[in-house]
């Protein structure tokens, strides 16, 4: 036994190791394996092996003791846990021996946890369940988890659905504050609000949408004058309903952005309100924001005004009907268009045709890429997956839309106190290098140019169209793009070469498109303040980026069960992506995109990170290059598809 002396010594010993060891703050970063990293706050990172692994979640923030490994490789050791952002995850329920334990769909959460007989909530052993973190495995790797509730049986409909829905902790209830606000509303508060209001309800406004859509948030109308067009676009307005900042309003700036989950939307407003109250339906006066602009025969844009208004559509009218009466051909659908109606359509046509050439030769415009629509069945499941044909309907309303939202960005430049902008900063800061060796090899006429400028990124998008090159300039540019970004102040908007950019004309699909109404109510109307935080910007900017990956994750689900039907008849596609393991396929039929590794195929093969090729004994594979592959399988953890390479077919 030691005595009172020694005992003394040991706890000094222990209080002085503490106090000399050196621990480095950072990030714990998961891999699709078992081992991870530290990104530290000094920019390294530090190797995390399993054993360690085990004892966090993806982004905690650590601190780590540096230590050194077989053959000096250092790896981290932790040392205290400082915050764990994890606190709810979804996953499977699953039954080893006499343990029960959720096995977690979170991204680099890859050890089983434990659920306690109390914490179970009755679930059941395959049931897919939503859990809080109860016990953190910092102490000894054993983590415990709780269920919050079940979300369903594997084979239930909609169960993917439900279950990206808790795994993006969206929610799919309105607020109790939120529905009280949405019974005082009525069409009787429409007409209290018409007298104060400018008249519109005889323009022949008519909506363009697909034939189902019922959010119906813009209408258009145009008159031919003097020297062009003036084209008149009216946005619905939820903001004169809704209470500033008011129960719903909070609700719809939590959610950002309606998400179009395949089957079943997840609205950002009520459908009171965005299908019903709000709607630009037809023959019914609704609230709107009118933006009248001149727009000159060159396609350049005037002078212009907004205005708030009462209209009426004239008519709900799709894509596939008003590029049928545009080009001349038979109008199938029944009833024949007044004519005030059909003269504006005329009229819409030119005008959007002379704005499109105008962007062309001072802006940019965005390539049309091949869309496709997901036709679900009983089981919630794609069916089918058929071409969705952009048309000239859908460039009509394209250039209308853009007209009126640089309107919108000039008169929050001009008159708001703070705006709301979309900007975009070009290519990635991080590829500038890159992008320069890549000019100087394979587009020398292009190697004089920055781009890191807004006219040097113009010029390259410009002349990299078409450019004879032995590698596709134009698409590797395109893949090194930043995100387009919201901001309090006027900055350039490189993908689409414009000096400015806002978006208002969805105010009942997204809440900055909302804000930009408040923001423009309080500058040219008399509304009340609404200016944003810095941390309310960048929440919403992450809300709205989560809908997305939301949204793209279900598909990508949808996609996985679908893929056995592919068959293995061989396939033709485009390279659309690659990496060092190997490439993306994009099939031509569908849409579908599908993985081809390396590892699958003769030889060794080697990535050039300026080109974006693979490069091995054989074959090269880069951007754009057509391929024939065939379905392989799905990784279902990874939720992806997998593609082979087609053998070639043998001469008759």
């Amino acid at each position: 036994m030691l005595n009172a002396d020694a005992l003394s010594q040991l706890r000094q010993l222990k209080t002085d190791i503490e106090a000399t060891k050196v621990v480095l703050p950072g990030t714990v970063k998961a891999t699709s394996g078992r081992f991870g990293f530290v990104a530290l706050d000094d920019g390294r990172d530090l190797y995390l092996p399993q054993e360690q692994m085990q004892r966090v979640l993806p982004g905690d923030r650590v601190e780590v003791i540096e230590q050194e490994g077989e053959k000096g490789k250092a790896y981290a050791e932790i040392d205290k846990l400082l915050e764990s952002p994890l606190k709810t995850f979804v996953g499977q329920y699953k039954v080893r021996g006499k343990g029960h334990f959720v096995a977690p769909e979170t991204p680099g959460l890859n050890h089983w946890l434990f659920i306690p007989p109390k914490l179970r909530d009755g679930a059941e052993p395959g049931d897919f369940i939503y859990c809080r973190i109860n016990r953190h495995p910092v102490k000894d790797g054993k983590g415990q988890a709780a269920v919050i509730r079940v979300l369903g049986k594997p084979d239930q409909p909609g169960i993917e659905r439900a279950f990206t829905m808790a795994q993006f902790d969206l929610n799919e209830e309105w607020s109790e504050p939120a529905r009280k606000e949405l019974d005082q509303l009525s069409e009787a508060l429409v007409s209290e609000q018409a007298p104060d209001r400018h008249d519109r309800t005889n323009d022949p406004f008519v909506t363009i949408d697909s034939p189902s859509t019922q959010d119906m948030d813009d209408a258009l109308y145009a008159v031919p004058n003097a020297t062009g067009w003036t084209l008149s676009v009216a946005i619905a307005d939820p903001t004169a309903l809704l209470a500033v900042n008011g129960p719903v309003e909070q609700e719809a700036r939590a959610r950002a952005t309606a998400i179009y989950f395949p089957g079943e939307p997840r609205p950002m407003l009520h459908d009171a309100i965005s299908t019903q109250l709000c709607s630009l339906v037809p023959d019914s006066p609704r609230l709107a924001v009118v933006c009248d602009v001149q727009v000159n025969n060159d396609g350049s844009l005037g002078e212009f005004s907004l205005q708030q208004a009462i209209i009426r559509s004239h008519g709900k009218l799709s894509y596939d009907r008003v590029d049928a009466v545009i080009s001349g051909r038979s109008d199938d659908e029944t009833g024949a268009l007044p004519d005030a109606v059909s003269g504006s359509l005329d009229q819409l046509h030119q005008a959007a045709q002379a704005l499109r050439r105008w962007r062309d030769q001072h802006a940019l415009l965005s390539a049309d890429r091949p869309e496709f629509r997901l036709r679900l069945d009983e089981h919630r499941h794609i069916r089918t997956i058929e071409p969705a044909m952009q048309n000239e309907a859908h460039r009509l309303v394209e250039e209308c839309m853009i007209a009126a939202n640089r309107c919108a960005a000039q008169a929050l430049t001009d008159h708001s106190k703070q705006g709301l902008y979309i900007t975009h900063s070009g290519l990635r800061d991080d590829r500038h290098e890159n992008i320069r060796t890549l000019l100087k090899t394979h587009a020398p006429t292009l190697a004089d140019v920055d781009p890191a400028s807004p006219d040097g990124f113009k010029t390259l998008m410009r002349e990299s169209e078409g450019l004879t090159s032995d590698v596709p300039v134009k698409t590797i540019l395109s893949r090194q793009l930043t995100r387009a970004e919201l901001s309090f102040t006027p900055a350039p908007h490189q993908g689409m070469g414009l000096p400015a950019y806002t978006t208002f004309t969805s105010p009942l699909r997204k809440y900055s498109d909302f804000h930009v109404h408040r923001l423009l109510r309080a500058a040219l109307w008399g509304g009340p303040d609404v200016s944003f935080t810095e941390n309310q910007l960048a929440a919403l900017q992450q809300t709205q980026f989560d809908a997305r990956r939301a949204a793209n994750s279900l598909e990508q689900w949808l996609k996985c069960l679908y893929a056995p039907q592919l068959g293995d008849q061989p396939m033709a596609g485009v390279i659309s992506r690659s990496t060092a393991s190997g490439f993306f396929v994009k099939l031509d039929c569908n849409g579908i995109e599908g993985f081809v590794s390396t590892k699958d195929m003769a030889g060794k093969y080697s990535f050039d990170p300026i080109t974006l090729t693979l490069t091995g004994p054989e074959q090269t594979f880069m951007l754009d290059q057509p391929v024939t592959v065939t379905f392989a399988g799905v990784d279902d953890a990874r939720k992806q598809i997998q593609f082979s390479m087609a053998a070639p077919q043998q001469p008759a």
